[in-house]
């Protein structure tokens, strides 16, 4: 089964909480025992499993992305200012794997997912959710 999830951001880089969305669709898949394999589109988002319960780690991914890759200093930047966003985006990568137990993510307690945006705030992130495994 596939379905995609559509995602809006609110920021130029912020890291929004897709964990929901993903189990439901693998409730509405009915598989009990497989995979959710993620990617999403576009060259400046990205995927990230990452804790949950503080949202000071989430802020301190997006600083720490920040540091060590200022905007206005790549030569993409000369074409439309995101240079940077691509290169985090590339960093931290388009897609994660999450195993389905018991038709539910394996996920630990502290995990989540998260979409990663570098170069917001967009109307629409799409993220493409495939479910492989057992019913």
């Amino acid at each position: 089964m596939r379905e995609n999830i559509s995602v809006s951001t609110s920021r130029r880089e912020e890291l929004v909480d897709i964990t929901v969305q993903v189990q439901e669709a693998v409730i509405q898949s009915g598989v009990e025992n497989g995979l959710a394999v993620l990617y999403v589109q576009g060259a400046t988002a990205a995927l990230m499993i990452q804790e949950n319960w503080d949202e000071s780690v989430q802020t301190d991914v997006v600083n720490l992305l920040h540091k060590l890759i200022p905007k206005g200093i790549w030569l993409h930047d000369r074409q439309d200012g995101n240079g940077d966003s691509h290169l985090k985006a590339g960093l931290v990568g388009p897609s994660e794997s999450i195993p389905i137990i018991d038709s539910r993510l394996g996920l630990s307690r502290w995990q989540n997912i998260f979409l990663c945006e570098f170069d917001g705030p967009r109307s629409e992130r799409v993220v493409v959710c495939t479910i492989i495994g057992d019913k």
